[in-house]
Formats: C-alpha cells, sequence, structure tokens
C-alpha cells in the first residue's frame, strides 16, 4: 500500500515538525513512550524512526485500530510495536511507561472522559514519568487565537461533551494524581504542547 492509499489526516503533516522539535528534547532519557489515540498512526510513524532509543508504542480505541496497523505495516522502523487496543473509559493495558503522548484528542474526549484519562495515567506512568499533551487549551478562560474560538465552537455543535480545555482544570485533574505541570510550550496553530511529570 503506498502512502497515497494510506489513511490520511492533514493536520500530522503541518504540525510533526513543530511537535518533534520539542520531543527530541523531552524523549531524550526516556526508553518507552505510550502513544494514546494514535490516530491514523502518522505522527507515531514520523516521530519513531527520529526517535531509535526508545520504544514508541501506539494505540488506538478498537475499530480504528485498521488505520494505525495500515501506516506501521509501512514503516521501517524497528522500534514500533503492533497498536495496543485502549479506550480511556475501558481497560488499561499493563504496561509501565516513562512517558504518554497524546495528540488532539482531550478536545475531542469528553470532559468525563478525560477526567478518566488524567485517573488513570499513574497506572502506566513510571515515577518521574512524563505526560506531554499537544492541542488547543484555554488559559483562565480565554482563547490564546481567534481561531479556537471558531474551532470550539465546531465542536461543540458536532457533540456538546466535546470542547477545547481550560489548562487550569487539566492542571487541577493532574495534581490530583500526583502530577505537576512543568511546561506549557506554544507552538504554531493556536497549540500548545504542555508537560506534566508525575512526582510521587
Amino acid at each position: 500500500m503506498t502512502d497515497k492509499q494510506l489513511p490520511d489526516a492533514p493536520s500530522t503533516g503541518r504540525n510533526r515538525e513543530p511537535i518533534f522539535e520539542q520531543l527530541q528534547r523531552l524523549l531524550k532519557r526516556s526508553r518507552r513512550v505510550l502513544e494514546i489515540g494514535s490516530g491514523t498512526g502518522q505522527h507515531a510513524v514520523y516521530f519513531a524512526p527520529r526517535l531509535p532509543h526508545l520504544v514508541w508504542q501506539t494505540s488506538e480505541r478498537a475499530q480504528n485500530l485498521h488505520e494505525v496497523q495500515a501506516w506501521l505495516a509501512n514503516s521501517p522502523a524497528d522500534n514500533l510495536p503492533p497498536p495496543l487496543p485502549l479506550d480511556v473509559t475501558g481497560e488499561w493495558p499493563e504496561l509501565r511507561v516513562d512517558a504518554v503522548f497524546t495528540a488532539n484528542t482531550l478536545h475531542i474526549m469528553p470532559a468525563s472522559a478525560v477526567e478518566t484519562f488524567f485517573a488513570r495515567l499513574p497506572q502506566v506512568l513510571q515515577p518521574g514519568g512524563q505526560l506531554v499533551v499537544y492541542g488547543p487549551v484555554k488559559i483562565a478562560g480565554e482563547y490564546i487565537g481567534p481561531g479556537n474560538a471558531g474551532f470550539d465552537e465546531q465542536l461543540q455543535e458536532q457533540d456538546p461533551l466535546r470542547g477545547i480545555r481550560d489548562l487550569e482544570w487539566l492542571d487541577r485533574l493532574a495534581e490530583a494524581q500526583g502530577l505537576s505541570r512543568t511546561e506549557n510550550n506554544f507552538l504554531p496553530a493556536n497549540n500548545q504542547l504542555l508537560v506534566w511529570r508525575l512526582i510521587r
């Protein structure tokens, strides 16, 4: 199967380089990363061969795994094991990692699923491990760019349980699980790359 025949999420081509600039710094001491909500798998096949010192473990809801599998089957990287079925509100796999990465998921999940996501992190994160989240957030209730307001409105029209999350709310969810935010990086297209570390 050629790249043209594979499922395509165009935004990954636009955001993968600025995300990678941060990941190569953040993950230089990591050995195993769990990506939650891998989507098509395009991020994974771009990042993994450029981070050969670690294992990049993809995951996605069972009904969408075929898209990740298609991209991984076309990747020469040897640090991409088969994707795991994972719904954040269901059973999580029994594994331990020193980083969890997720991109453009928290505004798609219902708020209750975001709460469950944070609650389950200590099951998989090693002490001192990092949570790295990419996507749009609000700060003190304000959008960081005018485009995000329209995007948020579209999300909530599709599903009123979706929406761009408040950074302060995410911090509270993280802190309840022993995670402390260490970074807030502003990236192109009104997105941010946030980092929390498990401190207990």
